[in-house]
């Protein structure tokens, strides 16, 4: 009794804390307004204890992702089937964020999980001081687990501070797909960087590489930086929130209906408290469920953390596949349609002349008999 009694005192105090962020009024639309955020902040705290729960049995769901391929999780509605579908050999999924969001770290961390060594060398470089202007200037993939070739995920360059140079790098990787070492030259880079990434001989590989069209988005967000502009601390963070805010929420990113899934990192350097008041911050902000497509991955090796990665690749994965394309025949039969009324149209119009044609045709062969007649009795009285 004196466990639980704890647990619901502090969950008494997360609450209080989490209200002061709201406005105060005591009007029945912020009451709703109040009781609609606390009912998320305990779902979004409930979904801790139930990770917790759940690591028990984390090989057992790391198997089910180990276990994918392509199209494993297409949902087969409107009498499709697997065949219809554009299925890839490799599901690619894209990484974007803000510059130090921690996107190469989460590439490390997913690539240790499913390779049970967290002791294993770092596969993407990690910048450990970006404002001296080091990070990820090339789009790299890297196959998950090492060696496979069931889905990909594709680190790529810090998003720029303006909204509208980020759309047009984006839209390119939406429409024309992604390539391994391809340099992601941005118009506001200076002459040096620009000739540095452009021509550098080694790199020019990424021409020769095929580009893989990307097949869902995974969004990384520093958690730090989310706190700092809810409190207001930072101008700056405010900035880099409305632009992250802005970028998400553009058609090119979305499959469909579906919105993509959404990390927040550095949380080890925060309380519980405010690991769950960023999310809930962000799933208002960007309108999609904090509890569900919203995942929580600090710097930590344990159980929890390694499920939590885990539901983030499945719940990316299953995504994928659901907004899977239908091949090109499919789709030209969906357009030809329309036109199948004409073709019923024409079908009976040349079945009639045929019929006419047919008609003339036997008229010709079996012609009538002449209406000429000779009268010989009136020849016979001439005569």
């Amino acid at each position: 009794m004196k466990a639980e009694d704890g647990k619901n005192e502090s969950d008494r105090l997360f609450l209080e804390e989490f209200d002061k962020m709201g406005p105060q009024s005591s009007s029945p639309d912020f009451e709703a307004y109040h009781k609609r955020r606390q009912k998320v902040y305990k779902e979004v705290l409930r979904s801790y204890d139930q990770l917790r729960v759940r690591s028990m049995s984390l090989n057992e769901a790391k198997y089910k992702v180990l276990s994918y391929f392509p199209g494993i999780w297409i949902e087969n509605v409107g009498g499709k089937k697997f065949s219809d579908y554009d299925v890839p050999k490799t599901t690619s999924l894209l990484l974007i964020g803000p510059k130090g969001c921690g996107k190469s770290s989460l590439v490390n961390k997913i690539s240790r999980v499913f390779e049970d060594d967290n002791f294993a060398p770092e596969r993407a470089q990690i910048s450990y001081n970006p404002s001296v202007g080091d990070g990820t200037y090339y789009l790299q993939g890297y196959m998950i687990p090492r060696g496979s070739a069931s889905f990909c995920l594709y680190d790529s360059r810090g998003l720029a501070d303006g909204t509208s140079e980020n759309i047009n790098v984006i839209q390119n990787w939406m429409n024309n797909g992604v390539r391994h070492g391809e340099p992601v030259i941005r118009k506001s880079d200076d002459s040096s960087l620009r000739r540095r990434m452009k021509f550098k001989p080694r790199e020019l590989g990424w021409k020769f590489c095929r580009p893989q069209m990307v097949n869902f988005v995974i969004f990384v967000v520093d958690a730090v930086s989310v706190l700092k502009s809810i409190e207001g601390h930072g101008v700056e963070d405010l900035l880099c929130l409305q632009m992250i805010n802005e970028v998400f929420k553009h058609p090119c990113l979305s499959f469909k209906d579906d919105k993509p899934v959404v990390v927040i990192t550095h949380g080890d350097l925060l309380s519980i408290a405010d690991r769950v008041r960023a999310r809930v911050y962000l799933g208002e902000l960007l309108g999609i469920p904090p509890a569900k497509q919203i995942f929580d991955i600090p710097e930590n090796h344990d159980p929890v953390t390694e499920l939590t990665i885990v539901d983030m690749l499945r719940y990316s994965l299953e995504h994928a596949d659901r907004n899977l394309p239908y091949k090109n025949w499919v789709m030209e039969n969906v357009r030809k349609v329309p036109l199948f009324s004409w073709l019923c149209v024409l079908a009976m119009l040349l079945g009639f002349a045929s019929g006419m044609a047919c008609m003339r045709y036997l008229h010709m062969r079996h012609p009538r008999k002449s209406e000429f007649k000779i009268v010989w009795h009136t020849i016979r009285h001439i005569w």
